[in-house]
């Protein structure tokens, strides 16, 4: 009996630690590198307990089915894992569509049939029925998973919506162009390529919001003899758009107005010290731009 208990607990305590240990290695990694810079920590905090709870949720309707299933003759396992997979509202509305009826075992051959036969379909054996005892065992099974998979949930949402909320708000987030941090964007792009490959950044996009900021972290290797090169071409400028380069490193920002050059842009780097430099172009009403911008 000892033994069988140590089994069923070994999904219960060995998924969720495993999920855990994953979801710390995440955050650990995350927190470790820049992706967090520009945001007040907040709104990442608020993020990852999304996930969390959002797995607990998962993990927890994903215990229950697993209970159901036994009880029903179905594939415990198989169900599990499509409510774990499919998220619990997709899983649990297939899995309730699906599920199998209650079945007892015939006293005679044990084959299982319905617990509404009065005769068994593999032996024909007649079936004692006690209707007080039906009604017992076709209760709510496991209230403490269904218990803990919908206060699971609550946190989640609530997670969720203070994320929205603050995103939207603008609370913590950093959009000032001139900072020396990362800067975020509440709005969108409509982009046909964005890479940096061997320190050349190439962008190309369609069309944007009011104000987006596109960066790229480069690095100055000789900031007394290295220029800034930028070969930008807007397609599309209607009147008072602008499309402007900054360089912010620490204290220092430069910016220039790049909507209408005439050619290849070369810009001196002697004001800026050696090491990161954030180059941005904030888009200002320009579409159809194709650009291309490194150090040499």
């Amino acid at each position: 009996m000892n033994h069988v208990r140590k089994n069923r607990l070994l999904p219960y305590l060995g998924i969720p630690v495993i999920l855990l240990l994953l979801f710390l290695r995440f955050g650990l990694y995350f927190l470790k590198s820049d992706g967090f810079d520009g945001l007040s920590m907040l709104l990442p905090v608020l993020l990852l307990c999304f996930i969390l709870f959002a797995l607990c949720t998962a993990a927890f309707f994903a215990a229950w089915v697993y209970q159901d299933c036994k009880r029903r003759g179905d594939d415990p396992v198989l169900w599990a894992a499509v409510v774990f997979a499919a998220t619990p509202f997709i899983g649990l509305l297939v899995y309730f569509l699906r599920r199998s009826e209650i079945k007892t075992i015939c006293p005679a051959c044990g084959q299982r049939i319905s617990r509404k036969a009065k005769y068994c379909e593999e032996c024909g054996t007649h079936i004692e029925k006690e209707d007080q005892d039906i009604m017992v065992k076709q209760g709510t099974h496991h209230l403490t998973l269904i218990a803990a998979g919908i206060g699971s949930m609550v946190l989640m949402l609530a997670c969720l919506t203070g994320f929205i909320v603050s995103a939207a708000a603008g609370k913590g987030i950093n959009t000032d162009v001139a900072s020396d941090s990362r800067v975020w964007n509440l709005g969108t792009i409509s982009m046909n390529e964005n890479a940096y490959l061997d320190g050349v950044w190439k962008l190309d996009f369609r069309s944007a919001g009011e104000g987006f900021v596109k960066e790229q972290k480069m690095t100055i290797a000789d900031a007394d003899t290295q220029l800034l090169c930028a070969d930008i071409s807007c397609g599309t400028v209607p009147d008072g758009a602008t499309l402007v380069l900054w360089l912010v490193q620490g204290e220092v920002a430069k910016s220039v107005d790049v909507t209408n050059l005439s050619g290849p842009l070369e810009y001196p780097l002697n004001e800026f010290e050696n090491g990161r430099i954030f180059v941005r172009l904030q888009i200002n009403g320009v579409e159809n731009t194709v650009s291309e911008i490194y150090i040499r």
